[in-house]
């Protein structure tokens, strides 16, 4: 199809800068083509999105998003050619630059950051769209859950009548949206033996969404993800389409369980550890059922995949292994620490927290955090990054000997620290949050021991 001249120079321009860019700066540059496009006609974007024969699916998360799109990629590519943007790029430039850069694509298939959803799904209109939860994350950018959740639901309700959605039943926030679609593909965990019976204290969605009366729950699963009712004006967790059961946790190898789809049941094992990583799995199975997805290629997909760039990501360094696993909030943080834990606890861990504008200037969630659980074991903690310090001071406040705390904020000298501290064979677990592990990443990818991130996704 001929392009209009302005719009043809307009892409032309974003390509060239991005190859700039990414000379400029040894990689990267990821998101700037699509800057510069938004920039100079916000339209293009739309237009862009418009030329793909199948149109695009979203997925949104406070947790999980990148991995929830990847396992979905890995899911669909062998259906369609996709238009992915693997790199995490999640506003609104990140899916310019990837509409950008992507020829004969068939299928955009876009991880979208929360508080940019609603432009994003009112540019592109997409055929489906896949919620996974909310919460409590960078307060200072998104403000409290409950006006993330409106502007979801005001998302919701300017969809196509002929789009797909796509939501977790688990969230009284997120389930409680599939009222606004008749037809809503609800997912959801079934298995008492992987609950707790009562909420963590940092859970965020405690009280009911129509009338404000505490939820009971008869299983909590991953902060407030579980099966809640209101005692007060009855609203509950909605009927699951879409559900796993049977769950079992092998460590920080595997999870495996039974997934129920509408077309069948099937065992699934994946190869990344977690409850946390099931919800995902249900998630990326739910928009590819929607999406025509036959139940082999599922579960196919979701044993071929591997982990996403940062989210519980091995890499072999010389005669050792590093285990990197992004937090970002008190719910994730807390799930981390509960897989790690039930994988046996290390000796030596480095835990990277910088207050970065990507990360949120605002640390005190740490406070929220259960990190007790991996000090019995510990001989050593690493605190780096921007606000080592403050971390270094939870950690003493929840009981580590000080004299096993070191403070190295450099993030280079603290992993160089971490894998000193490390015997040959062994492992050593990172926990950055997102800033750091951008940089934590580049400067393993520069000693030559993974690819960059970029590259991944090209």
């Amino acid at each position: 199809m001929r392009l209009p001249v302005p719009l043809a120079a307009e892409i032309a321009a974003a390509r060239a800068a991005g190859r700039l860019s990414r000379l400029a700066r040894a990689g990267g540059g990821t998101t700037v083509p699509g800057k510069l496009l938004w920039k100079l006609d916000p339209g293009a974007v739309d237009r862009l999105a418009a030329r793909l024969p199948l149109g695009s699916a979203l997925v949104s998360a406070t947790n999980g998003k990148t991995t929830t799109a990847a396992m979905a990629a890995e899911i669909l590519g062998a259906r369609f050619r996709l238009a992915h943007n693997r790199s995490g790029a999640n506003l609104v430039s990140g899916v310019a630059s990837t509409l950008l850069e992507v020829r004969g694509a068939e299928l955009g298939l876009f991880e979208v950051d929360e508080a940019a959803l609603p432009e994003i799904a009112a540019r592109l209109r997409p055929r489906a769209l896949c919620l996974g939860n909310l919460f409590r994350d960078q307060l200072d950018r998104y403000g409290e859950l409950e006006h993330v959740a409106e502007r979801w639901r005001a998302a919701v309700r300017e969809l196509d009548p002929a789009a797909a959605l796509v939501v977790n039943g688990d969230d009284p926030q997120v389930g409680d949206l599939a009222c606004e679609r008749p037809g809503s593909v609800v997912f959801g965990v079934d298995d008492p033996r992987r609950a707790r019976t009562t909420l963590q204290h940092a859970a965020d969605s405690k009280y009911c969404v129509r009338c404000g009366t505490p939820y009971e729950y008869t299983a909590a699963y991953v902060g407030h993800l579980g099966d809640y009712r209101c005692p007060a004006c009855g609203h509950a967790r909605p009927s699951l389409a879409v559900q796993a059961r049977d769950v079992e946790l092998h460590g920080l190898d595997a999870v495996s369980f039974r997934i129920e789809l509408p077309d069948g049941a099937r065992d699934v094992r994946l190869r990344v550890p977690g409850l946390y990583n099931v919800y995902n799995a249900l998630a990326a199975a739910s928009l590819a059922h929607v999406l025509g997805a036959s139940t082999d290629e599922i579960v196919g997909g979701l044993e071929r995949f591997g982990a996403a760039f940062g989210r519980f990501e091995r890499i072999v360094i010389g005669d050792r292994r590093l285990l990197m696993l992004l937090i970002k909030n008190p719910a994730g943080a807390n799930e981390a620490v509960r897989t790690i834990a039930d994988g046996g606890l290390p000796e030596n861990v480095v835990i990277a927290l910088n207050d970065g504008i990507a990360d949120g200037r605002d640390v005190s969630w740490i406070w929220d955090v259960d990190f007790e659980p991996l000090i019995p074991g510990l001989r050593r903690l690493v605190a780096a990054g921007d606000r080592a310090a403050e971390l270094a001071l939870r950690f003493k406040y929840g009981g580590l000997d000080p004299r096993a705390i070191e403070v190295v904020p450099s993030l280079e000298e603290a992993l160089d620290r971490g894998l000193e501290l490390t015997s040959a064979g062994g492992e050593l677990v990172v926990l950055p949050t997102y800033t750091a592990m951008l940089a934590l990443r580049k400067t393993v990818a520069a000693r030559g021991f993974v690819r960059p991130y970029w590259e991944r996704a090209a």
